[in-house]
């Protein structure tokens, strides 16, 4: 593919606020060998956009501007490069490679080994909205909290983008799922399958009954008073900062902090269990990628309930 043409898409020249994001022409990519050029119809919002927008993850994650955000899509193959089986028109849906420019384009890259087939039985903004955040909910459950049919799990912040997916399959593994949330989205949380939930504005967590596992979403003082309701032996799972070994010892507790490692396999393994009907993506805000802006500045706010997805084709 040439590529002297170009694509819109959001740009970022220097760290900072929703301010930074340029919505310009840009080179259109090309993939090499074991990659896939991607269409992108929608790109999923999430919180570390927006943290590597403002610099908070450079230490950790390098970049050369300008370089494009946005690492959730969902979109059609419209070129394979060598040694990929994806195929021109392929529907699939990706969290792509973090440490490479994102899915805030018309166009991205994407390492075949972190593809999947799209799920069928959805669109492709919904899609979007499942990559990161299912898959970090599934790792932190399964591979994090090691959880298990018939055990008693508390999930913290719900009705949230990994919270609304751990709770479906907290519940499809057969867990007694209890899950924190605020007011207004109780009922959308029943709804997800979770058999108590509780209203943090209301009731205080620590006086429910002991759990085999706590799902950690929001770290700080949440996640130190989590260990109050954690059986002996139990474990305390955090997707957001590593829990305290010493207090984990102390409590004859165990600790995990999980880090997304995405798999396109596992999320080909998603998205059958999406077509099957026993789980399902929430986006409660869509917008055009030109207001990326303020999809950032909605997604900061902390409170919004399943996915923002930018509408990209």
């Amino acid at each position: 593919m040439n590529t002297t043409k170009t694509m819109k898409a959001i740009r970022i020249h220097f760290y900072g606020g929703p301010e930074v994001l340029a919505y310009e022409e840009a080179p259109r990519p090309t993939p090499g060998a074991g990659e896939a050029l991607v269409r992108v119809y929608a790109a999923g919002v999430n919180p570390v956009d927006w943290k590597i927008s403002e610099g908070l993850l450079k230490d950790s994650l390098q970049y050369t501007f300008p370089f494009t955000p946005g690492w959730d899509l969902s979109g059609i193959v419209e070129e394979s490069g060598p040694g990929v089986s994806f195929k021109l028109g392929d529907a699939v849906f990706s969290r792509p490679d973090i440490h490479r420019d994102g899915a805030y384009a018309e166009f991205t890259v994407v390492n075949a080994s972190l593809l999947a087939q799209k799920p069928r039985s959805i669109d492709h903004i919904h899609a979007a909205g499942i990559p990161l955040a299912a898959m970090t909910a599934w790792q932190g459950l399964f591979e994090g909290a090691q959880l298990k049919r018939g055990q008693r799990v508390l999930i913290h912040a719900a009705s949230g983008g990994v919270g609304s997916f751990a709770v479906q399959f907290a519940k499809w593994k057969g867990a007694h799922v209890i899950a924190t949330c605020s007011t207004g989205n109780v009922d959308f949380v029943k709804g997800l399958g979770a058999d108590e939930v509780i209203d943090y504005r209301e009731t205080d967590f620590t006086h429910m009954r002991r759990v085999d596992a706590v799902l950690d979403t929001l770290g700080g003082e949440i996640q130190e008073r989590s260990w109050k309701v954690i059986k002996p032996f139990g474990i305390l799972a955090s997707i957001v900062s590593q829990p305290s070994a010493a207090t984990a010892e102390s409590l004859k507790m165990r600790h995990a902090f999980v880090v997304l490692k995405p798999d396109g396999k596992l999320l080909a393994s998603i998205a059958k269990l999406v077509d099957a009907g026993k789980i399902k993506s929430t986006v409660e805000t869509v917008l055009p990628l030109s207001e990326a802006r303020q999809a950032q500045e909605l997604s900061r706010t902390g409170h919004t309930r399943g996915k923002i997805v930018l509408n990209v084709s």
